[in-house]
């Protein structure tokens, strides 16, 4: 068991993360159905063409219980194995929720769709861990950054907030895959 001192600097550590990936998110854009003149003016929309050689997914999610949402975009290669080319979302919400979105992105883009769905499976086991984590440190690692939720994982209201993004992720996929 590890020191309470310990304890207290690896969480810490955790909501730092957290924080920072929040405040300056990867993979956040503003969709073009928000489009404004002046939001066109100065530059803060993406247009979503489609890739050539892509096929595309998108999902929105709601958490009713705080309000969080996302809509998270997905671009999947049609080429097999199905690669994810491209994640972006738009969405807004908790620390949490824009956080894992971040991380998520990190984690996923450039992988097959297969290894994306076990990167959903562990971090799934580690929002189920209640604070635990995970017993093969080679799941852990396969997290890389996204670790920094298992803290998040002791509260229950909170973990939907970090599930957000990755069941929109899992959605857009299946959406993309049915046009591939």
């Amino acid at each position: 068991m590890m020191p309470m001192a310990q304890d207290d600097g690896l969480e810490q550590m955790y909501q730092e993360v957290i924080l920072e990936a929040s405040k300056h998110p990867s993979g956040r854009v503003a969709f073009a159905p928000d489009l404004t003149d002046e939001a066109v003016s100065a530059g803060e929309s993406t247009v979503m063409a489609p890739h050539e050689a892509c096929a595309a997914g998108e999902s929105h999610q709601f958490n009713p219980t705080c309000g969080d949402e996302a809509t998270i975009h997905v671009d999947v290669s049609d080429a097999v194995p199905h690669r994810i080319e491209r994640v972006v979302w738009d969405g807004h919400g908790c620390s949490i929720s824009q956080a894992s979105l971040s991380i998520m992105v990190d984690l996923v883009e450039g992988r097959t769709v297969d290894e994306a769905m076990d990167l959903f499976r562990t971090f799934h086991a580690l929002m189920e861990s209640r604070g635990a984590g995970l017993a093969e440190d080679a799941k852990a690692d396969e997290l890389g950054d996204a670790i920094v939720f298992q803290g998040v994982s002791k509260y229950p209201m909170r973990i939907k907030c970090a599930l957000l993004g990755w069941e929109g992720l899992k959605d857009s996929m299946a959406r993309a895959l049915v046009q591939a």
